[in-house]
């Protein structure tokens, strides 16, 4: 039956963009909707790490912690294009937390989940190169560990790529606007920019992130639902404050974290916040006070102290955390919940709406989404490659070294950054050309409109912000004038 869908996911975030990876896989017939781009919010606003959760081990929460670690060396080698590993170095400082408890914590850090691909924890004597430039005297013995970098926005469309692949409909620009349960399959109805329209669907994924409680009182409009603490995380963006490949993990005397992670190649990014957030969890941005406040605690590590007026940019995004009632926005649970309606009788339609959850575990949260719907067929996402990362994560410079031989009229750096977003589909993108004048309008730095259609065909990709900020940073690398021109061509083109 047309517009007929085993599965209805509403939300275009990690969430419900890896659910609907996992079903169409099994067979499913699927329909994902997003009012806006795909990570346009919360999923493109994190610290864009895949880890353990190495904090979160203080607050007892091992099961989390133990999948992160797992999760973190499966998705390193289904995606190692757009995933990475990171050293994190993490100085001690006499006052906070004990050597031996940071030692005893990096332990199991090291071991609770089965750790292959990454180096373990080592001692460090911070007076040397190049952190004794970098960080205070006071500084002198700390240790690094391993995680990984991942570019979460395009973690979220290659997961949609390969859902539509399989022959989901992934429908951007498209809001679920209402929802009515029958006896046997939910009616709802969507509104995108050519008019309103009604499709059916036997269940139903809510996976609308910081609006999902809005979702359930358009599904369930007679029952109160506050089952989210939004937490706000905010970003600054520097020019390079370090040099080197390595991260700083600093604690603060709130008992909180914030990192400093090299970001683009030419910047640092520093982050994150946590603040209690209410309202339209739309458009947000750091406040004065946020920006003050990772200054601040950058400063009490950092050898030459800086300020907000020094960052070239920032970011802020909403956690749509679970409410255990936690004392403060920190300790809130990061782990996933699941609450699942059945209807007055408890046999009608299903809808399974999410609270929390992070990048790291956003696959396995998919897979047990999938057990809670009753959906049968085989687990299969642990071990295929996302689209691009057919790639060996422990061969990607030797990927890379390939590449600049089949295409010695791009620069290294241009190679390298089309590796690391496309991967092995570079080559779709890059197909036929013979160089540069092959690839068309040149809009600054190494952009060509080739890239833009190829998102615009493959990636979802509508506008210039939707190229820029998430599918890639390009923002920081282009001036105003050449971003004018990025836009000025979806605009022509008929993609914006």
């Amino acid at each position: 039956m047309e517009n007929f869908y085993d599965l209805l996911i509403i939300g275009g975030g990690i969430n419900g963009a890896g659910i609907a990876r996992d079903a169409a896989g099994r067979g499913l017939r699927v329909c994902l909707v997003e009012k806006d781009d795909l990570a346009g919010h919360t999923s493109s606003s994190s610290t864009k790490l895949v880890h353990g959760g190495l904090r979160y081990l203080e607050h007892y929460e091992f099961r989390l912690v133990r999948e992160s670690l797992i999760e973190r060396e499966r998705l390193l080698t289904i995606a190692p294009h757009i995933i990475w590993p990171l050293r994190f170095v993490l100085p001690h400082d006499k006052g906070l937390r004990p050597k031996w408890m940071l030692r005893l914590g990096l332990f199991l850090y090291d071991n609770l989940g089965g750790r292959k691909l990454l180096p373990p924890t080592r001692d460090l004597n911070l007076r040397d190169a190049p952190h004794g430039g970098f960080l205070q005297d006071r500084l002198t013995r700390g240790f690094e560990y391993s995680d990984c970098w991942v570019e979460d926005s395009r973690l979220v469309v290659l997961n949609c790529m390969d859902a539509a692949e399989r022959g989901a409909d992934i429908r951007t620009r498209t809001e679920c606007v209402g929802l009515e349960r029958g006896a046997q399959h939910w009616t709802a109805t969507l509104r995108s920019n050519a008019g309103d329209e009604q499709i059916s669907a036997r269940q139903i994924v809510n996976a609308a992130g910081p609006w999902v409680d809005k979702v359930l009182g358009r599904a369930i409009p007679d029952e109160t639902h506050k089952n989210l603490r939004l937490v706000k995380g905010s970003h600054l963006i520097f020019k390079r404050l370090f040099e080197g490949d390595h991260c700083y993990i600093f604690q603060n005397r709130d008992d909180r974290i914030i990192f400093a992670i090299p970001y683009e190649r030419d910047f640092t990014l520093v982050g994150t916040t946590d603040q209690l957030f209410e309202g339209d969890p739309a458009g947000i941005d750091i406040s004065p006070e946020e920006a003050t406040y990772l200054c601040d605690a950058a400063n009490e590590y950092l050898r030459t102290e800086i300020s907000p007026d020094q960052a070239v940019a920032s970011y802020a995004g909403v956690r749509p955390l679970y409410e255990n009632n936690a004392a403060s926005n920190s300790t809130v649970t990061r782990d996933y919940q699941f609450e699942v309606d059945r209807g007055e009788n408890g046999d009608g339609p299903t809808m399974l709406s999410i609270f929390g959850g992070k990048l790291t575990t956003y696959r396995k949260l998919a897979e047990h989404a999938l057990q809670k719907l009753n959906i049968t067929g085989t687990s299969w996402t642990a071990d295929a490659a996302l689209p691009g990362g057919d790639i060996d994560p422990a061969r990607f410079d030797t990927f890379v070294a390939d590449q600049c031989r089949t295409y010695p009229w791009l620069a290294k750096e241009t190679v390298l950054r089309l590796a690391r977003a496309y991967g092995t589909r570079m080559n779709d993108l890059l197909d036929g050309a013979q160089g540069t004048n092959d690839l068309g309008m040149h809009f600054g730095g190494d952009l060509y409109a080739r890239e833009l259609e190829y998102c615009a065909k493959h990636e979802f990709v509508m506008s210039a912000q939707d190229m820029l900020k998430r599918r890639s940073k390009l923002y920081l690398h282009l001036s105003d004038e050449e971003q004018s021109r990025v836009a000025d061509w979806f605009e022509q083109t008929g993609a914006a």
